[in-house]
């Protein structure tokens, strides 16, 4: 096979999700031998070929990179490298680095398709979210593909599930659900639908304790990362929404923690608040009723909002267990009965699962 049917792969982030994806690509490429991985890039260093005659290991990639004394490459110069390679390339992103987010249209305008979990190239500023689909081949011939399952689901089918409804012509009326794997943890076991649950602060250091929040648990507290979220899936079916400031999010740190230096500070200081949410929690226990922290997208009203909301028992949002998420798609062509769906929707494995299966679609496109 001649190089120009090659396809040259960047990886940009290597620890968390970056990791499990590689080692998962360990298992996919030998599958499409067309491939070549060229270059490895983290936070501290890099790894990139001396060519593209070569390839990096799957095998000995961990210890190649940590052997590496190559700094970290910017995502300008990453493009250059790739510029240069003389077939097809993609780039996964596995950060949530806003920088290497910004850069996409400069990737997709040289037909370098982008593969990423990056929430933030798609819920922050509008501008960018219109340059990345102006330069992607939706709004240029010549431009790269972009896949990005990840950013809203994890490994769920949340975004093609979305796009299919709208591409093959269903009216979206409402998109409700369970947008966090780490709120669905906390509330399943603070406000659980039979027996009483614990306090929050005990819940929310559980959840820390378990992986399933941010080193920081107000990074997940204060309704951002579910706002993001509702950004992407609502700029999908065409509502324009500036930013995850275009519409009401709650938070749930008390006011006098926001300041707290630390976030082992907030947790040792958040019991004292305990009665607030024992509040919350026994208004909806008095309706027969539980609390969970939901998003949702109203189309025709063009109202998006995330927040505290009571449900009957029997609601399926109220029956989620451990860490799944659930989204319920609200159409004409499906009427009361929502599309739903509903699996994990947090942790390193299972996101990078939905990148490699993106990768997998660019690789089949562009092959």
């Amino acid at each position: 096979m001649s190089k120009s049917n090659q396809i040259y792969i960047a990886v940009i982030g290597a620890g968390g999700v970056g990791r499990h994806f590689l080692t998962q690509c360990s298992q996919l490429l030998p599958k499409y031998p067309h491939t070549s991985l060229v270059l490895i890039s983290r936070s501290n260093r890099s790894l990139r070929v001396p060519s593209f005659n070569h390839t990096i290991s799957l095998t000995t990639w961990q210890q190649d990179l940590a052997a590496s004394d190559s700094p970290a490459i910017s995502p300008s110069e990453v493009l250059d490298f790739l510029s240069s390679a003389p077939g097809k390339c993609v780039v996964v992103d596995n950060t949530s680095n806003h920088d290497v987010a910004a850069s996409y249209p400069s990737f997709l305008k040289k037909g370098i398709s982008v593969v990423t979990p990056n929430k933030k190239a798609f819920s922050s500023d509008l501008g960018l979210w219109q340059s990345i689909l102006e330069a992607s081949d939706r709004g240029n011939a010549q431009g790269g593909l972009i896949y990005h399952e990840s950013s809203v689901g994890a490994g769920l089918p949340i975004i093609s599930t979305l796009k299919d409804l709208v591409d093959t012509g269903d009216e979206i009326l409402k998109i409700e659900g369970v947008f966090s794997g780490t709120m669905s943890f906390l509330f399943n076991n603070f406000a659980p639908v039979e027996g009483k649950g614990g306090k929050w602060s005990d819940e929310v250091s559980k959840a820390k304790n378990a992986g399933y929040t941010e080193p920081d648990p107000r990074d997940d507290l204060n309704g951002a990362d579910v706002a993001r979220k509702l950004v992407i899936l609502a700029r999908i079916v065409g509502l324009q929404l500036e930013s995850i400031n275009s519409f009401p999010v709650q938070s749930l740190i008390p006011k006098e923690l926001e300041q707290c230096e630390s976030g082992d500070e907030f947790l040792e200081k958040l019991p004292a608040f305990d009665d607030n949410m024992a509040k919350v929690k026994a208004k909806a226990e008095g309706k027969g009723k539980v609390v969970r922290f939901v998003g949702s997208i109203d189309v025709a009203s063009k109202q998006v909002k995330v927040g505290l909301e009571e449900f009957e028992k029997g609601h399926p949002i109220a029956g989620l267990k451990g860490s799944d998420n659930i989204i319920s798609f609200y159409t004409k062509r499906y009427g009361s009965n929502p599309l739903i769906v509903q699996g994990a929707g947090a942790g390193g494995e299972v996101t990078a699962m939905g990148v490699t299966a993106d990768l997998i679609r660019v690789l089949q496109r562009i092959s």
